[in-house]
């Protein structure tokens, strides 16, 4: 963002009510509203990251500013908490659109708010596609770019909390036995006790006892919380390939 730009104006792009509040913020601005949380702010404009990192303090986040993209990918985000980046288009080297393929590439999950000037509809749909949350054209007003922040963060909380769930259940799948991970793709194949155990050369018996231990270990009561457990892990659509390979 250039020094021409034309949001230099009303607070660097953020349009500003009475009292110099923000337009439409009303008053959850004091932060007691707002989910807590880190936004990263990458633009060269050192006057409008000033003025934007003042606004989010004051809505209740953390924040933390990056004059270019490089810098940023040298100090990549912890994703351990909510949070999103805020990103210009124009940056000068790389570009916003640049750095989200870049942070793609590293398998960044921080959500991306693209913010400028300058938009256009080839790199809006561009940015979008590649799995930006949301593009605005300042200036903005403090009620558009914290209901943004807003969304995006919850996305991004949503998304962690579901991998979060595949991480463990990968890792009680884990703990299953070489015989109880038989057990497990059989059963969820929808064999039955008689049919496992011929197939594995068992008693039903020990099939049974198997079947206990597998429930038991995945932390299920039932036999659809089971399947759709595999269905999640990709352990049905490995099996169905397997199958027709056969």
């Amino acid at each position: 963002m250039g020094s021409n730009s034309p949001l230099q104006v009303r607070s660097s792009g953020l349009t500003m009510g009475r009292s110099g509040q923000s337009a439409g913020s009303g008053a959850s601005l004091t932060g007691d509203s707002r989910v807590p949380g880190t936004i990263h702010i990458v633009d060269d404009d050192a006057s409008f990251r000033t003025a934007l990192e003042r606004r989010l303090k004051k809505a209740g986040y953390d924040v933390a500013t990056y004059p270019s993209a490089q810098q940023l990918l040298d100090h990549l985000p912890d994703e351990n908490g909510p949070g999103c980046i805020l990103l210009d288009v124009r940056i000068p080297g790389l570009t916003g659109p640049e750095l989200q393929t870049r942070l793609i590439e590293v398998g960044s999950t921080l959500p991306i708010i693209f913010l400028t000037g300058y938009a256009d509809v080839r790199t809006t749909v561009q940015t979008i596609k590649a799995g930006a949350e949301d593009f605005l054209t300042k200036p903005v007003t403090s009620e558009q770019l914290l209901g943004a922040i807003e969304r995006a963060m919850a996305h991004h909380e949503s998304v962690r909390g579901a991998r979060h769930r595949l991480d463990t259940l990968r890792a009680q799948l884990g703990t299953l036995t070489p015989r109880e991970h038989q057990v497990f793709e059989l059963v969820v194949q929808g064999k039955i006790n008689k049919q496992i155990a011929q197939k594995l050369g068992a008693t039903e018996r020990t099939i049974k006892a198997h079947r206990h231990k597998v429930m038991e270990k995945m932390g299920v009561q039932s036999l659809a919380e089971l399947v759709s457990i595999a269905e999640r892990l990709g352990v049905l659509r490995r099996l169905s390939g397997e199958s027709h390979q056969g």
